[in-house]
């Protein structure tokens, strides 16, 4: 195939996988439950007399899946492409594909279509239950054909930026930590655009049709929109709509080409670390001693070099030679972590990227609290306005830690230090909050940043202190809770790639669970007393994607509940707060309920260590 044999390959052995038919059958699934609550909550509170009723809660229905639908395609898509790539490198495989006569186009866009297969299936498998929203009247075909291109072109779009991430950055953690903040501050910036904070507009375009055309949300939010001129199902190229297809597609397009470009020069990495010579240099000066040895009137400045040469090299440095070493701590592997460059230099990258998003987050409050929005709420009149910019800060903070916490761990294993830590005298205690509080400790600026500017608004009497106290709370106790579960995934997966996944995954499918179940609730708002059962199955179907994903592979009693526990006590924070009802109630739910998950992950990690770590493998590897 044009694509070359690494796509060839993948397509022909992911059909025997059965994953890849649980993926779109779970997605398909979970589309029907959402339909189905939606309707049962639907007939809960309203009598449906008339076709109208029908099709306005099919567009609302709609309204609320396409955005879900997106989210969830580029969550996976970036960071699929990019965990497969930097999976690659730490196995270090991709060196192998670059001795090939791959060429850079097949080896790149070969890889890239191979990690976005079962994406696209996905996306396939879920346009019938689309096109079943039609029948209930208020959707129309164009509807789903301009949403469904949305997703597609997004989704490639998010895919190449994770693959040349994935292709440039040596260590996974970059790569991850890059993808999240760039997609985040891509979709901020057109964000102040939509609400005119940069400008009017730009060669006679409004800022809504710029932010539409730019901005993935505002675009699949457009694209869901019924237009009154439609002369076919095909008619999606209304203007903002048809810019960001047109745009999104460049977008990707040119970061291909880079990719493609640069990806032999990126790999295998230029970079030396200190007081490691260049392979080059090091060559000459010891052909050079070589030569020397062999004429006996060499020349008095080349055995001057030769004995620098020697004298210098690792083997013959003497200790008194050697610099004063530092001094390493009982519990070596917290040591490594604060006290060395565990994740690589780079990383200053990723700090001064999060602080531009802090910068924004932090003007998007000043703005809010010198026009007075801080303390008004939304138009569903249920979330304050400021969460519409905290909540994307707060989200990837989580994100970025929970995903060197998993890091921490596939890191040692894919480089082969793993083993050889297990044959030490580190204890279980040792490792795990070694790794605990290192990460919280690499990842200090995620954890203070967000609390300052709760600090600020609080300040600005924009909470309350009570309040300021409970949401401090929270974020401590997420903060754990999001690097227990880092940790405990990539110990029990021994699969880096499916490590990242699953502990990634769970964070967002938590997040975008609590986004639907909002949504739902105030679009067919009314008695939410009665919305528990039909609910129910939404809630099920969390406890067992949990408890698949976090003790499947280790089970215990205490993981059995807490994944049983954690989506029941979700939901009721959520209808507590939609009802409100007080803040402290939530707050003991919430933190009660993620702090016992926290302990029932995090007991086991310690108890078990020899089982989690493969020290008494009683099965086969996983995939």
């Amino acid at each position: 195939m044009f694509v070359g044999p690494v796509f060839t390959r993948e397509a022909e052995t992911t059909p025997r996988r059965p994953r890849h038919y649980a993926y779109r059958t779970i997605y398909v699934l979970a589309l029907l439950v959402l339909i189905c609550t939606a309707w049962f909550v639907l007939a809960g509170v309203q009598i449906i007399r008339t076709v109208g009723d029908m099709a306005r809660f099919g567009a609302l229905l709609f309204q609320i899946l396409a955005p879900v639908q997106l989210a969830l395609i580029t969550f996976l898509a970036a960071f699929g492409t990019a965990s497969a790539v930097s999976q690659e490198k730490d196995r270090r495989t991709l060196i192998l594909l670059l001795m090939t006569r791959l060429s850079n186009s097949e080896l790149v866009i070969g890889k890239l279509l191979a990690s976005l297969l079962d994406i696209f299936v996905m996306i396939l498998a879920a346009l019938p239950v689309f096109l079943l929203i039609t029948l209930l009247g208020g959707v129309s075909n164009g509807q789903v054909a301009r949403v469904f291109l949305i997703t597609l072109t997004t989704g490639f779009a998010a895919g190449s930026l994770g693959s040349m991430l994935g292709l440039w950055r040596e260590k996974t953690f970059q790569t991850l930590a890059l993808t999240a903040l760039t997609i985040v501050l891509w979709s901020a910036v057109w964000e102040s655009v939509h609400a005119g904070l940069l400008f009017d507009s730009i060669a006679g375009l409004s800022c809504e049709t710029l932010a539409t055309a730019f901005s993935p949300f505002r675009a699949i939010l457009a694209g869901a929109q019924p237009r009154l001129a439609e002369t076919d199902w095909l008619s999606f190229l209304s203007e903002g709509v048809s810019l960001y297809i047109l745009i999104s597609v460049g977008v990707a397009a040119a970061l291909n080409g880079w990719a493609i470009l640069r990806v032999r020069v990126w790999n295998p990495s230029r970079e030396l670390r200190p007081g490691q010579a260049d392979e080059n240099e090091q060559a000459s000066i010891w052909g050079a001693e070589h030569d020397l040895g062999q004429q006996g009137d060499a020349d008095a400045d080349k055995q001057d070099a030769a004995e620098a040469a020697r004298s210098g090299h690792v083997d013959a440095r003497s200790k008194s030679a050697a610099m004063k070493s530092r001094e390493v701590w009982d519990n070596p592997i917290l040591w490594r972590e604060m006290c060395t460059w565990a994740y690589g230099r780079k990383v200053l990258i990723i700090r001064f990227a999060y602080l531009v998003f802090f910068a924004m987050a932090a003007g998007a409050l000043y703005w809010a609290i010198a026009t007075g929005a801080a303390t008004e709420r939304s138009a569903a009149g249920l979330i304050p306005a400021m969460a519409n910019s905290l909540t994307p800060f707060f989200l990837v903070s989580l994100v970025i830690i929970n995903a060197l916490a998993v890091n921490s761990v596939t890191n040692e294993r894919d480089g082969q230090a793993l083993d050889i830590l297990l044959a030490t005298d580190i204890s279980p205690k040792e490792f795990v909050f070694g790794k605990l509080w290192g990460v919280l400790w690499v990842t200090k600026e995620m954890v203070v940043l967000p609390m300052a500017l709760c600090a600020v608004l609080w300040w600005q009497k924009g909470i309350g202190t009570e309040n300021f106290v409970f949401l401090l709370g929270g974020l401590i106790v997420m903060n754990v809770f999001v690097t227990t579960l880092g940790l405990h995934c990539g110990m029990t997966y021994s699969n880096s790639r499916t490590a990242i996944g699953v502990s990634l995954g769970t964070v967002f499918f938590l997040f975008v669970g609590v986004l639907t179940c909002l949504a739902i609730m105030v679009s067919f708002s009314g008695s939410f007393q009665g919305q528990y059962a039909p609910f129910l199955a939404f809630i099920g179907g969390g406890s067992v994607g949990l408890y698949a994903t976090l003790g499947s592979r280790n089970p215990s009693a205490a993981i059995f509940w807490a994944t049983l526990l954690l989506p029941m006590a979700t939901f009721f924070a959520i209808v507590s707060f939609v009802l409100g009802n007080r803040e402290l109630t939530i707050f003991l739910v919430l933190s009660g309920t993620y702090g016992f998950t926290t302990t029932a992950m995090l007991v086991p990690a310690i108890s078990e260590f020899d089982f989690a770590m493969g020290r008494t493998r009683s099965g086969g590897d996983d995939d």
